[in-house]
């Protein structure tokens, strides 16, 4: 009985992450892609606490020879010359209907910030990230990508 007990639990924390994807959920690891490149650029773990989203850069994918552990020069706020891997760069996201509005997102390239608002799509597997000044038209869209 003790073993069906630990199976059914190890199975419930195992399945977890699968349960977040399916109901369409923004926690979890999504990985950034350059809008001009199309490469990758760096990896975003959102989590939520208390209703409100939060993103860190946890990689960057950098090429050999751009510095490894870059900080956020043109940032204004306290992330001025912080660096950008752990830095928190999505904040005050709240649910709204099926989306989550009423956030800031960093762009660490340029030390902006932005209002955002984030759609899940595809079930799950991607998340559309719009940061924007004053009004949602009057912005960009990235389309990230799960990678758990």
């Amino acid at each position: 009985m003790r073993t069906l007990i630990n199976a059914t639990l190890i199975a419930a924390v195992l399945a977890s992450p699968l349960a977040w994807a399916q109901d369409g959920s923004p926690v979890g690891l999504w990985k950034t892609i350059d809008d001009s490149s199309g490469k990758p650029t760096a990896l975003i773990r959102i989590t939520e606490n208390h209703g409100e989203l939060t993103g860190k850069i946890e990689k960057l994918f950098r090429a050999p020879d751009e510095d490894q552990n870059p900080k956020c020069q043109l940032c204004t706020d306290a992330r001025k010359d912080q660096p950008i891997l752990g830095m928190t760069i999505v904040s005050g996201l709240k649910k709204t209907g099926d989306e989550y509005t009423g956030g800031e997102i960093l762009d660490p390239k340029n030390g902006k910030v932005y209002k955002s608002k984030l759609t899940v799509r595809d079930g799950g597997k991607k998340v559309e990230v719009r940061g924007f000044i004053g009004m949602p038209m009057f912005g960009r869209s990235q389309v990230w990508l799960r990678q758990e």
